[in-house]
């Protein structure tokens, strides 16, 4: 027999939603300490970890807080019950969200293409960092313009996309972290492939979500045998 389930009261739902930008803000506290530190460090002078960005710091620091920026603001944009009951913030925040992620990006496409590659990156990791950051670009002002056009549903999944390559850099701590346990540095290839499926791991879980999201904001019922 087949019955529709029962759905749970709106504080239920507040509730058991907080686990989204709860984990999304766990998985930015890792690069923003990162990105601080790097912060502290070229405030302290040239060394020669820190030349390549020392001599033109403005991407880096551009890059680190449009992207701290981004993760953190678009970590509450993904949870449906804090949407509808805070649309003004909603709004506002997302005139913040969207310049700061495209600083973000553009910034980390220009140190792929011009700044000096570490050692232990090559050539196929810049080339994922141009992509996958044109895709953020392009998620951006794509999810832009549906929304201009009131067009909700095309808005939710292009910002969604843009936010999945957003939070790469906590994903690759994850995936790369205990390569380093094992292998000490990976290799350039070895590193390109663990930071490229960081990115597609990241973009298909939020396809996922936001399809499931839409289809309960459409007023699918949720049906078990």
């Amino acid at each position: 027999m087949t019955t529709t389930a029962v759905r749970p009261s709106a504080p239920a739902r507040t509730r058991r939603e907080w686990w989204i930008p709860a984990s999304l803000l766990a998985l930015t506290f890792v690069p923003a300490a990162a990105g601080a530190a790097r912060l502290v460090d070229l405030s302290s002078g040239r060394t020669e970890e820190n030349a390549r960005f020392f001599d033109l710091p403005a991407p880096i620091i551009v890059h680190i807080l449009g992207a701290t920026t981004f993760c953190v603001l678009g970590a509450f944009q993904f949870m449906p019950s804090f949407r509808r009951r805070r649309p003004r913030w909603h709004r506002w925040s997302g005139r913040v969200l969207v310049p700061a992620g495209l600083a973000a990006a553009l910034s980390g496409m220009w140190m792929a293409a011009f700044a000096d590659l570490p050692v232990y990156d090559n050539a196929a990791l810049m080339w994922f960092r141009l992509l996958f950051g044109s895709l953020m670009v392009a998620g951006l002002v794509l999810g832009l313009l549906a929304i201009r056009r009131r067009d909700e549903r095309t808005h939710q999944r292009w910002m969604a996309r843009a936010y999945a390559v957003g939070q790469g850099a906590g994903t690759q701590a994850l995936v790369l972290g205990p390569m380093v346990l094992v292998v000490d540095q990976p290799g350039g290839t070895l590193k390109a492939s663990g930071m490229a499926f960081a990115w597609v791991l990241n973009l298909v879980v939020a396809e996922w979500l936001v399809r499931r999201s839409q289809a309960r904001q459409s007023g699918q019922p949720s049906r078990r045998v």
